[in-house]
């Protein structure tokens, strides 16, 4: 019993830091059809600054640098999307490229500037006495990460759903051509969604630090995850990447902690299914 309660935990706390990767980079793909490649590596550099700020400057919070992270990575973000992918917009395949090439180049400069070695990030003082949760003692972050992850959930839903950007980023990825018709400015909508995207997934990266720690590799470690996110849930769906994102979480920690040899087989195949049988995910629209 101890064994599935706490798998359980550590499933949920995953699946939040999932969300705070995949969010951003559904509302991405689902508004500017690009499957940002560069998204693992936003979310890398997110959790390096935070390592070194946090090592830099005594009496700095995490909370703090996650908010400070966010924007110095979707400021980076953004001067990507205007300078590079801007250019290549009638050509899809080549802004892919892009992104892939970018986050060679963001993984090369972080290890060329922090070395290999993994870099851990503190958890915050508060935070470090363990929960008693059923009996059992499990780390208190991981459950504020939940917390964390449902709390950014409630705060995207109220801007896409209850403002006027939200009305137009929904505009634009239920029918992007439509959207420009009625006088949407498509193109600056795609700079604030990818500077919106990038920003979520840099201070995810700060606030995923105590679990992960900043390590070369992690970029390809957690987009994958992020793929099969946005895949399970349908791409453009906030309910569906909340959803998936904790799916996942329990599917590869539970796969890895029974079945460590297979535990990419079992990530994988619900990815292969949904493709299959409900190619738009499972919250996604028909045509999106």
């Amino acid at each position: 019993m101890q064994f599935w309660i706490i798998q359980g935990l550590n499933s949920l706390s995953l699946g939040g830091l999932l969300f705070l990767l995949s969010s951003g980079f559904s509302l991405i793909f689902g508004l500017m059809r690009l499957a940002n490649l560069t998204h693992g590596a936003f979310f890398m550099l997110g959790t390096y600054f935070g390592a070194i700020a946090l090592r830099s400057w005594d009496g700095l919070n995490i909370w703090v640098t996650a908010l400070g992270a966010g924007i110095a990575v979707a400021a980076i973000g953004g001067l990507f999307e205007r300078l590079v992918l801007t250019r290549l917009k009638a050509n899809p395949l080549g802004q892919v490229l892009v992104t892939l090439g970018m986050s060679f180049i963001i993984s090369d400069a972080c290890l060329m500037l922090w070395g290999g070695d993994s870099i851990p990030v503190p958890t915050p003082q508060n935070l470090q006495s363990p929960t008693r949760v059923f009996g059992l003692v499990f780390p208190t972050y991981r459950l504020v990460l939940v917390g964390i992850a449902i709390g950014a959930a409630i705060v995207l839903y109220f801007l896409l759903e209850r403002t006027r950007l939200g009305a137009m980023i929904r505009a634009g990825v239920d029918d992007r051509q439509m959207a420009r018709a009625v006088g949407i400015p498509v193109s600056n909508l795609f700079t604030i969604v990818f500077c919106l995207g990038a920003g979520i997934a840099g201070a995810g990266g700060v606030l995923g630090g105590p679990v992960l720690s900043a390590y070369p590799g992690l970029d390809a470690d957690m987009l994958p995850l992020a793929l099969i996110v946005v895949i399970l849930g349908g791409i453009g769906s906030l309910l569906g990447a909340f959803i998936g994102s904790f799916i996942i979480g329990f599917i590869y920690t539970f796969g890895t902690a029974l079945f460590p040899e297979l535990a990419y087989i079992i990530l994988f195949l619900p990815m292969i299914f949904v493709i299959a049988f409900r190619p738009q995910g499972l919250f996604g629209r028909v045509g999106a």
